[in-house]
């Protein structure tokens, strides 16, 4: 009976080492040549680099959502909209001027469903403006925000950080400004986000 015991102790342990190395860098994940700083060294921060005309960040949100929702006090999770031509910076503009007036969890899904569901097209502040008022935005706050020096200077960072990250396709995930990973790299995108769980118990430890 001991040995039995014995055995199967030994059998999970062997199966909990199996899982701890099941993700290797260079085949599941990037490290990046140089770390990026985070905002709260305290925690472990999760950025997403994501883009709203971008159809598998439309079927990544719900998993994501999902997933942050599970999310402890330790795990600092933030959004930046990559900006790959020119039709995508009035949308990063759109996300970042809701981030600034605290608009996000009412405007952030509904971008998503109005292009990829509604079919809509968002090429200036005027068709954003409608939009967003129909959401429920102050329009005024909205046209005041969008063009701001914040919103440029928010632009700006995101930019660099796109560089940084050396990011060329999303949605891509960045773990403690340390390690990228992709869904082609982690094998499909709920697989992201079990290499996502890998690396931040690794910066946790």
């Amino acid at each position: 009976m001991f040995k039995k015991l014995l055995s199967a102790v030994v059998l999970i342990g062997a199966s909990l080492v199996a899982q701890a190395e099941e993700f290797e860098a260079g085949k599941h994940y990037e490290v990046l040549p140089t770390a990026v700083k985070t905002a709260d060294p305290s925690k472990v921060e999760v950025t997403e680099m994501f883009g709203y005309p971008c159809p598998h960040c439309n079927t990544f949100e719900p998993l994501l959502e999902s997933w942050v929702k599970q999310q402890a006090d330790g795990v600092d999770f933030k959004r930046i909209p990559v900006v790959f031509g020119r039709s995508w910076e009035p949308m990063a503009r759109a996300y970042y001027t809701a981030e600034l007036l605290g608009e996000v969890e009412k405007t952030h899904q509904a971008m998503f469903d109005a292009i990829h569901l509604q079919r809509k097209r968002f090429r200036d502040l005027e068709a954003l403006a409608d939009y967003y008022a129909d959401l429920g935005v102050d329009r005024a706050k909205f046209e005041k925000t969008f063009n701001s020096f914040a919103v440029n200077t928010k632009l700006n960072q995101g930019d660099s950080k796109v560089r940084s990250y050396q990011i060329d396709g999303v949605p891509s995930m960045v773990v403690n400004g340390k390690y990228r990973i992709t869904a082609a790299m982690a094998g499909g995108q709920q697989q992201m986000l079990k290499v996502v769980d890998y690396l931040v118990e690794k910066e946790q430890q």
